[in-house]
């Protein structure tokens, strides 16, 4: 038996939960496998060894990258020093693919198979990259309905999951619930660039709200690695006095999504989470100048959220850049928050989204798919 470990990295939230569950299922099937990588808490609690935090590549656009590039250099020189001491049997990769297909380069340089889950979205942009991942992974692992056949269309062979979050999402539980009438839900990030950059705009939002709807709540979801005291310093006086703020913690975010009438979030998983648990949501985000102007050269999808994407029209709002500013959020919400028959409306949307994105076990088939062709390369 192959002693060696599995090199497993992930580089934000969502993909150290998506992380955690992979090596749960991996340990499933080989209750000793050994583990390291880079992560955060979740893959942390996991059982893996972290060698690296992942708050060390949490940069967001084209700007920030070429800002951080020293530090992540530096970070890439740790990394491959790394793995030529530790000699994993295999590197699993999990989205990230700015800072991933860096280190994919050189574990096939060290020898080492690479595994693509939760696949980068290169079907949004620089699909140049499919010829990349032809090269340097021995296999994608998809968790989007739709990308099984873009990857086909670009003759390369992937194997489509299903999406993780089907098995993280307590479904059933948070069905039984019912949404407070009078709760608005606000998710600003999980990185600080998102949070003060939109945070502030939210509570402008409430605010507006508020003058409407005097029974108006505000619930805000705290992400890992961001205290309540960093997030309270974006929410000016008049809120916090007028109307209550409930906080919650990352593990209780899906039930405030669940119980929130309507949602207000940063652009991100966040999106198809609230989506699967049937919540409306007014998507938004800011990015900078140089980033948002490259971008809208590149890249080649008609929407920025999973949602969207998925079932192919906008079921949520989708306000970027001079459009996320507090007024035009404020009417989007309205209707959903006013309004039964639009909120039934908005509600209904979303009810065939759980069917294409298909049923739980992602992980576990992700598992087998590894662990069988490291087998079939006597690894």
């Amino acid at each position: 038996m192959n002693t060696h470990p599995i090199w497993i990295s992930a580089g934000e939230a969502s993909g150290d939960i998506h992380a955690a569950s992979l090596l749960a299922a991996l340990r499933a099937i080989d209750p000793g496998l050994p583990a390291l990588g880079m992560g955060g808490p979740a893959l942390e609690a996991a059982g893996c060894n972290l060698r690296f935090p992942m708050r060390l590549i949490s940069l967001v656009g084209l700007t920030e990258v070429l800002s951080g590039l020293p530090r992540i250099l530096r970070l890439l020189g740790e990394v491959k020093r790394a793995l030529v001491a530790a000699k994993p049997r295999a590197l699993i990769l999990i989205d990230c693919p700015d800072f991933h297909f860096r280190v994919a380069r050189m574990a096939k340089k060290l020898g080492i198979p690479v595994y693509y889950y939760v696949s980068p979205q290169v079907w949004a942009w620089r699909s140049g990259r499919v010829e990349f991942l032809r090269r340097f992974t021995r296999r994608v692992l998809c968790i989007l309905p739709f990308e099984k056949d873009f990857y086909a269309s670009c003759g390369m062979a992937v194997d489509y999951v299903g999406h993780p979050l089907m098995d993280q999402m307590p479904l059933e539980e948070l069905d039984a619930l019912a949404p407070d009438p009078n709760l608005l839900g606000l998710l600003p990030g999980s990185r600080r660039k998102e949070v003060s950059a939109l945070l502030p705009e939210f509570a402008k939002t409430a605010l507006l709200l508020r003058r409407d709807l005097p029974d108006l709540r505000v619930a805000l979801a705290r992400a890992p690695g961001l205290d309540l005291e960093y997030l309270r310093s974006f929410l000016p006086p008049e809120l916090t006095t007028t109307m209550p703020v409930e906080f919650y913690e990352p593990e209780d975010r899906y039930r405030m999504m669940r119980m929130s009438r309507a949602l207000l979030a940063a652009s991100g998983t966040v999106t198809l989470e609230a989506a699967l648990i049937g919540t409306p949501l007014v998507m938004s985000y800011r990015f900078s100048a140089l980033s948002y102007a490259i971008g809208k050269m590149v890249v080649r999808v008609k929407f920025g959220s999973l949602p969207n994407l998925i079932l192919d029209r906008e079921v949520y709002p989708e306000l970027i850049q001079d459009k996320a500013r507090a007024e035009i959020f404020a009417e989007r919400l309205r209707p959903w928050l006013t309004d039964e028959v639009a909120l039934a409306a908005a509600r209904a949307d979303l009810a065939g989204l759980r069917a294409k994105v298909g049923g739980p076990g992602a992980a576990g088939r992700a598992a087998e798919i590894i662990l069988n062709d490291l087998r079939a390369l006597g690894r």
